[in-house]
């Protein structure tokens, strides 16, 4: 009897351990669905700068055509579900697909995300981990080698300082980073937020860059990766994938990633595969829910 109880024991013991080892898939979500009153000036770029939402999903999602003009007191559905890749202590990570920053506090779980401008397609923002080495405000650009040569090339008025003020691309804010030639600032361009059109740098919407300077310090530590499928299961047990264009043509194949990390996690039995097969084909960039639903 001793030893069939110590063996049931054991085998229990084996199986609660191997569940504990399984890797753990994100967990929480930022952003949500709502309705959003159109204001004096608003565009469709421009809301869906502000949210972390692509333009073309706005219109869609309102039936509204991509240059539609839009009326102050227009009503608006917003969606902007986000997974949050993965927690820090305490640090700043940014997703390069996602066009996010997830900013965490000491002793918080998440304090707040943001929407990002991040570098073009030809001039790709680098990845890493980092740390912040310095705290502007009211910077003065000085203007790369790199960046005077396109200006020259393009046949435009080659700049090498530009002061502080409303011309300054880089806003009122600046952080510079440990990563060569890159830093993270505010812009005079609110909607080149969420799309990939800087020269590498981070691009933060002013009201945000004023948020997040003010809990930043020298020596702050943070990471930026590369992730356009990801894949998570919320505390009660729900489960979301978000899938975006692989701009810089490095994420591989997403479909093949879902399965290895739905496996991994022991969780391919709950996963619905024509829901994430479809999430793959829209891309739309928005965490989708694709567990199995009950009684299904």
């Amino acid at each position: 009897m001793k030893s069939g109880l110590l063996s049931c024991l054991l085998i229990a013991f084996s199986a609660v351990a191997a569940a504990n080892d399984a890797p753990r898939l994100p967990d929480t979500l930022t952003g949500g669905e709502f309705v959003y009153t159109v204001q004096a000036g608003d565009s469709l770029g421009g809301i869906s700068s502000r949210f972390g939402m692509d333009a073309a999903l706005l219109a869609r999602l309102n039936a509204l055509e991509r240059n539609a003009r839009l009326q102050p007191g227009q009503e608006l559905r917003i969606e902007n579900r986000h997974i949050v890749p993965e927690r820090l202590d305490a640090g700043i990570l940014i997703n390069l697909p996602q066009r996010m920053l997830f900013f965490f506090k000491e002793g918080e779980e998440l304090y707040a995300s943001y929407p990002v401008g991040l570098g073009r397609p030809d001039w790709p923002t680098s990845t890493g981990k980092f740390k912040v080495l310095t705290l502007e405000e009211n910077p003065t650009w000085d203007v790369p080698l790199s960046i005077q040569e396109e200006m020259r090339r393009e046949g435009k008025k080659v700049l090498t300082r530009v002061p502080p003020g409303p011309d300054n691309p880089l806003g009122k804010y600046w952080l510079g980073l440990s990563l060569p030639s890159i830093g993270i600032h505010g812009t005079i361009a609110p909607t080149s937020v969420y799309r990939f059109r800087s020269h590498g740098c981070i691009r933060l919407h002013p009201d945000d860059i004023f948020e997040l300077f003010a809990n930043i310090y020298v020596n702050f530590a943070g990471k930026i990766i590369y992730q356009r499928a990801l894949l998570a299961q919320l505390p009660d047990g729900r489960i979301f994938l978000e899938v975006h264009p692989d701009v810089y043509k490095r994420g591989g194949n997403p479909l093949k990633r879902v399965q290895k990390l739905a496996a991994e996690a022991e969780i391919t039995d709950l996963v619905d595969w024509e829901k994430v097969e479809r999430v793959i084909k829209q891309r739309e960039g928005l965490a989708r829910e694709v567990g199995v639903q009950a009684g299904e």
